[in-house]
């Protein structure tokens, strides 16, 4: 295909887009404490500016000090900070992409204590169970906000910036004026549908009045609530319709608040560009261009969608942190050398949540685009692990002008992370795992499959480093009858190496128990799930967990929870629970083992005797998440 749509510029107000390619305001922490742009942040735009995105949206930044969502945000409310953006605004522009800007006022999903002040709302209503309760803002308070947004934009202005990106999504400030469900007010600014939409009317003219038309106004919006008494698409579509009229010059259409962010940044099982059937509707209700939003990562869809008319640009957030190259790529007929954000959610959405500098499974180099580094001496380098840290490390190595081999003992690339790509939903998995083979072979590294590494073959080798990535095996607890009575690993279910029976018993409710057990269910098997903790799939990242456990639902899946297994037998176990009572759960086709894993590391200690430079990744060293993983091997890599 090629990307005709997506590669032919657009006019959004006095701004020129040079294509349809959208970086996503994405919070990333990257920011200084006192608000400017850091080192990183600089790294971080002009990295994806020179992958060719022609309009990048700087993540929400703050208007108000007394509204920071978190300790390392970039803030406009002051000039202190101008400078730092222009610094980062000028790189991007001479790599040839367009900057906006994205205004926020967190509203009631700020954080106090980052800020200081307590939270303020349209109405009194917070933004979930445990948080705190905003005070309603006065009118003063408004009318003072409006006139901090329009300073903000002058000093977007002075920055470089060619748009600003007013915030009008999520549940925060200005969302929860326009929505129903959190605006109670009896005033002016509440009520019917204008008096609603009268904050936002009155930001973007203030924004008018102070910068003209000399920047781009861009107003971000919810295609739908996804709540009981939001807005659902047909109310968002006459927000936009108005949004127009006041004077804005594009729409950028996202979904949901946080009580129900898995529409925010969807997990792997919801399909590339979700929000489709969304922003066709509000399409069709405005005459200034729409960017579309929702988990797009290669371009064939997105470009389809331009091409028919029904969005005018798309963004590519996640995808953009895996692959900052993706329209390069596109634009070269390269696709397959494309890293896929195979929405995992455990370095950026987890980091950002936690408040730390994001970082990415798939691409570990982000935020440290600058460390990778050609070497000015080339070293042979074994890499043993033909798991995604060995083969990261292997072809990062080999990009910086080593002489990689990797060995792997079975036929096939991937390790476990191929096994994770076969339950329900996590197919995507799979363009992970071929991506990194493409990039091995790109790189020149030397591939051998069915290599049973040995000391002695290191010492034949004669390698001047070793990075060992050798994995994990299933964890075997010294419980009674786990050796005789005939359990099923799961890592050999999924892997087609055993089959089980009708009625199936998994033992251990974690993440790999849990998508097991949705597996065998989809398939049609009655499965039971046993787990010691008090619920199961405690570990599941929640915007995951809450689609696994519909499909808990879906297929009748029954739990056992707070249980430990006392002992295994044929066709069952015995376990005790809080009370100190023994039970059994029994009459099963099959029992499947899912207790966990723990590190192989079965060369390290004679390897390290015969070469110096030895590394050990990833969970040979213990078993993690496969993000621990990637992001030691880089560390190995390029420590080599």
């Amino acid at each position: 295909m090629i990307f005709k749509s997506m590669f032919t510029p657009i006019k959004i107000g006095p701004m020129t887009v040079p294509n349809r390619f959208v970086v996503s305001p994405m919070g990333n922490n990257f920011a200084n404490t006192d608000g400017s742009m850091s080192d990183k942040s600089l790294a971080y735009y002009s990295a994806r500016a020179r992958g060719g995105f022609g309009l990048i949206t700087f993540e929400a930044t703050v208007v108000d000090k007394k509204a920071k969502g978190g300790i390392r945000k970039p803030c406009l409310y002051d000039d202190s900070t101008v400078e730092s953006f222009k610094r980062v605004i000028d790189a991007c522009h001479e790599a040839g992409s367009k900057i906006s800007i994205q205004l926020q006022h967190a509203g009631a999903e700020g954080n106090a204590e980052a800020a200081g002040y307590p939270l303020k709302a349209a109405s009194a209503i917070p933004a979930a169970v445990g948080r705190d309760i905003p005070i309603a803002m006065t009118n003063k308070e408004i009318y003072e906000l409006i006139e901090v947004y329009g300073d903000a934009a002058v000093r977007a202005k002075k920055a470089g910036a060619d748009a600003v990106e007013v915030h009008c999504a999520h549940g925060y400030l200005v969302s929860s004026f326009i929505s129903p469900r959190t605006n109670k007010r009896v005033d002016e600014f509440g009520g019917c549908f204008e008096n609603r939409m009268r904050l936002p009317r009155l930001i973007i003219e203030n924004i008018l009045k102070k910068v003209g038309h000399s920047m781009a106004i861009i107003c971000r919006i919810n295609g739908s609530d996804e709540m009981d008494g939001g807005l659902d698409v047909h109310d968002s579509a006459a927000v936009a319709a108005y949004l127009e009229e006041c004077g804005s010059d594009a729409i950028n259409v996202s979904r949901a608040v946080h009580l129900h962010d898995e529409y925010m940044w969807a997990p792997t099982l919801v399909h590339g560009g979700f929000n489709a059937e969304l922003v066709t509707e509000i399409k069709k209700a405005v005459n200034i261009p729409v960017i579309a939003v929702g988990r797009f990562t290669e371009p064939y869809f997105a470009e389809l969608l331009v091409r028919e008319g029904r969005c005018d640009l798309v963004a590519f957030g996640r995808q953009s942190l895996a692959d900052p190259d993706t329209p390069n790529k596109a634009a070269a007929g390269c696709l397959d050398e494309l890293s896929p954000c195979i929405a995992c959610l455990q370095g950026c959405v987890c980091n950002m949540y936690q408040g730390k500098p994001i970082t990415c499974l798939v691409n570990p180099l982000l935020g440290r685009e600058a460390e990778l580094k050609k070497v000015d001496t080339s070293k042979k380098v074994v890499v043993v692990g033909g798991g995604v840290g060995g083969m990261l490390a292997a072809w990062i190595s080999a990009k910086r002008g080593h002489d990689v081999t990797l060995f792997e003992a079975t036929d096939t690339l991937g390790g476990q992370m191929r096994l994770a790509a076969y339950p329900p939903g996590k197919g995507d998995i799979t363009n992970l795992i071929r991506s990194y083979i493409t990039k091995c072979k790109k790189y020149g590294v030397k591939v051998c499959l069915n290599t049973k590494v040995t000391p002695e073959l290191i010492t034949e080798e004669e390698p001047d480093a070793v990075i060992l990535a050798t994995g994990a095996t299933p964890l075997i607890l010294p419980i009674p009858g786990i050796n005789e009575s005939g359990l099923i690993h799961a890592v050999n279910l999924l892997d087609g190496k055993d089959s089980c029976g009708k009625n199936v018993l998994v033992v251990g409710g974690g993440m790999v128990g849990c998508e097991v057990a949705d597996f065998l269910a989809e398939l049609g098997h009655e499965v039971t799930v046993i787990e010691l903790r008090d619920e199961v799939g405690a570990d599941v990242i929640s915007e995951h967990r809450k689609f696994l456990m519909k499909d808990f639902d879906k297929y009748k899946i029954r739990t056992v929870t707070g249980a430990k297994v006392a002992k295994f037998f044929k066709g069952g176990v015995s376990y005790t629970l809080a009370d100190n009572n023994e039970y059994k759960l029994e009459g099963f086709d099959s029992v499947v083992l899912a207790m966990g894993s723990h590190n192989y590391d079965p060369l390290s200690e004679e390897v390290k005797k015969v070469v110096k430079e030895t590394y050990v990744v990833g969970d040979a060293t213990r078993a993690r998440r496969a993000i621990d993983a990637t992001r030691e091997a880089l560390d190995a890599a390029l420590k080599i």
